[in-house]
């Protein structure tokens, strides 16, 4: 049947999976990502150079040409994002111009556009190096959506925003408790520096986030023994957000193989059909695991722990004797291993990868918890089954773990 969409709106598609849906997973995606990192490096690596006096004025005319080369492929990427904001899902139910502005004051649209402010700033602002330099430094900003490792640090500290800011809280009792008690013990002795609590707060806010800088110490017995009490609170105060975010941030990279992203999860037929604030719920539960070719899943005769989901890849599902042995096939898109999971009885079947192969890892507390939720994709789930045994596959042998009969067509 021939493709009625217009033309217009299969290249802004096609750019959007570049850029976003398969930036990690397809060839070109790929591609298109390293090129945009390389610019990067090269804007910050000139603007570095730039700021040694003899660098500058041998090759002054090279990195005047390679920043305006920069500018020209952010801003070519800075419009195209711009243009295919309407294809991300929480901006779907919007018009083009809402979506290209929703885009625009997100984060990630605020420092897309501050990495081609230079290039506006030259040509119709003043002419202020300080400024030019500290936009082109924010540019390693852009690196948060290239780098698998920083979008992982930006997930902890949004998951761990509260005890982080109870840690931000404490410093801040800490600081002016230390900076109260100095004041009253070194601030007649020392009345240049200990003479107002704000002036101490230098002072206590130094030695709790390191040992001091030399410039303010204590001159009498009270303010010292204030000060050794200061620096050991201080161990305090660092060990606990380093620990809150070291922990968190181990959690996540050993979870993960791979980042999970809305279009990762939206293009799995079960959630298509879901809001974007359940998307990105089950973001959150969902695992990322990458497996290669010949590596096996699981083998039958298992507990049944977890629900897959294959993100990219292929598996091959091979059934019981019972079955005859008989192998199928499953491809990006489709399901296994939630019939095991919901009926509590072990793997009926092997399961192995066809392919070098990303799966969405899905735990059994966390697929019960969900169908609580979202009723829908029960009724879903339901359909496969009876899908399954409307082609003469009997429950038992069903339990195979996922779509086994289900063609791909159905579900690509």
């Amino acid at each position: 049947m021939r493709d009625e969409t217009p033309a217009y709106l299969r290249a802004r598609h096609y750019f959007y999976e570049i850029l976003e849906s398969q930036a990690q997973t397809s060839r070109m995606g790929v591609v298109v990502n390293r090129f945009i990192v390389f610019f990067i490096v090269l804007s910050v690596g000139i603007t570095v150079m730039e700021s040694v006096p003899a660098m500058r004025d041998d090759y002054s005319r090279l990195f005047q040409a390679l920043e305006l080369l920069c500018l020209v492929v952010f801003s070519i990427e800075y419009y195209i994002r711009i243009w295919i904001a309407p294809e991300h899902l929480p901006y779907h139910h919007m018009s083009p111009l809402r979506a290209a502005w929703a885009y625009m004051v997100s984060p990630q649209g605020i420092v897309d556009c501050i990495s081609v402010m230079p290039l506006w700033i030259a040509l119709f602002g003043p002419d202020d190096l300080r400024v030019l330099i500290i936009l082109r430094m924010l540019r390693l900003l852009k690196f948060a959506r290239y780098s698998s490792g920083m979008r992982s640090l930006l997930e902890v500290l949004e998951s761990e925003r509260r005890a982080l800011m109870a840690c931000l809280v404490i410093l801040a009792c800490a600081t002016l408790v230390s900076a109260t008690a100095m004041h009253i013990a070194e601030g007649h002795v020392q009345p240049e520096k200990f003479g107002t609590i704000p002036d101490a707060m230098w002072w206590a806010i130094v030695t709790l986030s390191t040992i001091g800088y030399g410039d303010v110490v204590p001159a009498t017995g009270v303010g010292r023994m204030i000060a050794a009490a200061t620096i050991i609170c201080g161990l305090i105060m660092i060990a606990l957000p380093v620990g809150i975010v070291a922990n968190a941030f181990s959690e996540v990279i050993h979870r993960r193989d791979f980042i999970v992203n809305w279009s990762m999860v939206a293009r799995v037929p079960l959630f298509s059909h879901l809001t974007a604030g359940d998307i990105a719920h089950i973001m959150q539960l969902l695992q990322a695991r990458q497996i290669e070719r010949g590596e096996v899943v699981f083998r039958r005769g298992e507990p049944a722990t977890a629900m897959y989901f294959i993100a990219e890849g292929d598996v091959e599902i091979e059934l019981g004797p019972e079955d005859k042995g008989r192998r199928i096939r499953l491809g990006t898109g489709h399901f296994f291993g939630e019939i095991a999971v919901l009926k509590r009885v072990e793997r009926s079947a092997t399961v192995k990868a066809v392919s070098r192969t990303r799966l969405l890892v899905l735990d059994g507390a966390d697929l019960r918890a969900l169908i609580t939720r979202e009723p829908s994709i029960a009724r879903k789930i339901n359909q496969i089954v009876e899908g399954r045994t409307g082609r003469n596959l009997n429950l038992e042998i069903a339990d195979l773990e996922g779509q086994a009969d289900v063609s791909v067509e159905e579900n690509v």
